[in-house]
């Protein structure tokens, strides 16, 4: 039994992920089932993307613990993850998944909001009279 560890991010959300060689294709999400933790499909399939890519599919029972921001950048902080720790397995997966985007972390982050302001860019209604 090996395990491959790996770290993936997105907007605030960090997902510690642990593939684990052989395996029966187990994903488990912060001690839940991955449809239980995910119950949108879209989610389920974007966080499993690197491994349909690089046909890897049922391999390895993965382990993730996820925590901070929402779904969605839960989703991607897991496909970044699993992503990494498929590298650490096999060296030679790394072109693929990059060019499908996938070993790119995402930098983008919420703006944050400026005084005098309603928003981080909306203002506030002006009247000139």
């Amino acid at each position: 039994m090996k395990v491959f560890s790996a770290t993936g991010r997105r907007k605030t959300s960090i997902a510690q992920v642990r593939l684990i060689s052989p395996g029966t294709g187990k994903i488990t999400v912060n001690k839940a089932s991955f449809e239980e933790y995910f119950p949108v499909a879209i989610n389920r399939q974007e966080a499993a993307k690197p491994l349909f890519l690089t046909s890897n599919d049922g391999k390895f029972d993965i382990n993730v613990s996820v925590r901070g921001g929402g779904k969605s950048g839960q989703t991607g902080a897991m496909q970044l993850g699993i992503a990494r720790a498929l590298v650490e397995f096999d060296e030679e997966l790394k072109s693929p998944l990059r060019q499908n985007g996938l070993m790119t972390r995402d930098p983008r982050m919420v703006e944050r909001k400026k005084y005098g302001q309603k928003k981080a860019r909306k203002r506030f209604q002006f009247s000139k009279r």
